[in-house]
């Protein structure tokens, strides 16, 4: 997915964009970057971040990197910032989203003789071709909203240039872009988490589409926010950082209040609830307190070389880490009825293997709460699972073993509660070997999260959304 900082200062910034950019290491697997503007012009850092930590890459550019102004990005896909030059001024860029008509903007490019520079793998680097967008128009206010009226799909963006920062939201708010502030400083950044460590404190969420310029001074509306919302439900689900707001509503009270969704729409008999670290435990512990079932952790997480399992991206090595990060308290397992909360189920791969490791270790019964629907629709607007097919989903893997034909509808199988749905919800126990499965109703969880459901991305549990 990806996550940006920036930090307009009176002072020095690097150590504030440093640590911010730091904060956004959970959404990030591949690429890091840092770029500061000075009186000597622009100096920018990138590194490969997919078997080392981006503090542990990064701390020896610490010491060169020095100006009052910077961004900074931790990035699932292509190499940032960039530095781009052009009519309009040098300018440094960072952007996260999905562009789904890469190809067919690069064709118009093309044929205005363009040329692209930043080519990995053979292919177009997309924050490159947002510059170029950019560089189309006469101020960067309007280069910016060409470009997101341009894009399918998705993209937020950062511009550093000589006078300040401008921060942008997607078209359709999918994913966030807060500033905070401090004395003599503001900050542009894509989770909340990354700010109170750092003295800054909340003063706006960007609407959808909107364009600010920050200085060190403060911040003005250059674009105004625009009627439609989309921004992506899975956050508060999976990707946000337990201490993050967005549109002002905590990810971790979230989480318990999935949780206490599922406990109330269940009955089961059991031990003790628990959640699958990280990200299970606040729907976990949601569970427990309305289901007022004792909350025990008979997996713990080993932390001080395992990363979070998506980040590697061989499936193989996200395999290995999710094997081996977790660690069963066998004392706690054996003859015990567990019931699990998570997230999601993505593959099903890894939660499959941590099923039978608690057999193995002596459970009597393992059921598993999931905190969202059945994932069987592939994600348009986001960088989720890119490394995935979508006939690898656990929803679609299970629809695909109940129908004969490969070109069925799958929409009948999204509605909870219907004959089609129950069959797939059952498929996929039996293939994971629960004891039982129930996911979370799509209206309970919009409840848990607190906004209208037109305000929100659910396309990837029910396929509707805007485009």
């Amino acid at each position: 997915m990806g996550g940006l900082f920036g930090s307009v200062s009176k002072k020095d910034c690097a150590t504030d964009l440093f640590y911010g950019t730091d904060y956004h290491s959970h959404l990030g697997t591949k690429r890091g970057g840092m770029a500061v503007r000075n009186s000597k012009g622009y100096e920018r850092a990138i590194h490969n971040i997919e078997n080392d930590y981006f503090r542990s890459k990064f701390e020896s550019d610490l010491p060169n990197l020095h100006g009052n102004k910077g961004i900074g990005i931790i990035s699932d896909y292509d190499a940032q910032p960039l530095i781009v030059g052009s009519h309009l001024g040098t300018f440094g860029i960072v952007t996260v989203g999905k562009i789904n008509n890469k190809e067919e903007l690069a064709k118009k490019a093309f044929d205005k003789k363009t040329h692209f520079s930043e080519m990995s793998g053979g292919k177009i680097n997309p924050t490159e071709l947002v510059a170029m967008l950019i560089s189309e128009k006469g101020s960067f206010e309007d280069g910016i909203q060409n470009a997101q009226e341009s894009i399918k799909g998705s993209c937020s963006m950062l511009l550093l240039t000589e006078d300040g920062i401008y921060a942008a939201r997607d078209r359709l708010g999918r994913t966030p872009v807060i500033i905070g502030k401090k004395e003599g400083a503001y900050a542009a950044s894509s989770e909340t988490c990354a700010l109170p460590n750092l003295g800054f404190e909340i003063d706006k969420y960007l609407g959808p589409g909107e364009i600010v310029f920050m200085t060190a001074d403060g911040y003005e509306q250059r674009r105004k926010p625009g009627d439609k919302m989309q921004i992506c439900a899975f956050l508060w689900v999976y990707y946000g950082y337990p201490a993050s707001c967005y549109e002002d509503i905590n990810v971790e009270s979230v989480r318990y209040r999935c949780g206490s969704a599922l406990a109330k729409n269940d009955d089961v008999e059991i031990d003790f609830v628990t959640g699958i670290p990280d990200s299970g435990i606040g729907h976990g512990i949601g569970y427990a307190n309305e289901s007022k079932i004792p909350y025990m952790r008979p997996f713990v997480k080993y932390t001080p070389t395992w990363p979070r399992s998506f980040m590697p991206q061989s499936q193989n090595i996200r395999d290995l880490v999710a094997k081996m990060k977790l660690i069963p308290v066998k004392n706690l397992i054996d003859g015990k009825k567990i019931l699990f909360c998570d997230d999601s189920i993505v593959r099903g791969t890894q939660l499959k293997d941590n099923v039978q490791i608690l057999y193995d270790s002596g459970a009597l019964e393992v059921h598993m709460r999931i905190a969202c629907p059945a994932l069987i629709y592939p994600c348009e607007f986001l960088n989720f699972s890119t490394s995935r097919s979508t006939l690898d989903l656990a929803g679609r893997k299970a629809i695909m073993k109940l129908e004969s034909r490969e070109d069925n509808s799958i929409d009948e199988y999204a509605n909870a509660g219907t004959e089609k749905n129950h069959e797939m919800i059952e498929k996929i126990r039996h293939l994971l070997k629960l004891t039982s499965l129930k996911y979370q109703k799509i209206e309970d969880l919009i409840k848990a999260i607190g906004l209208p459901k037109d305000k929100l991305c659910t396309h990837c549990w029910d396929g509707t959304g805007y485009f």
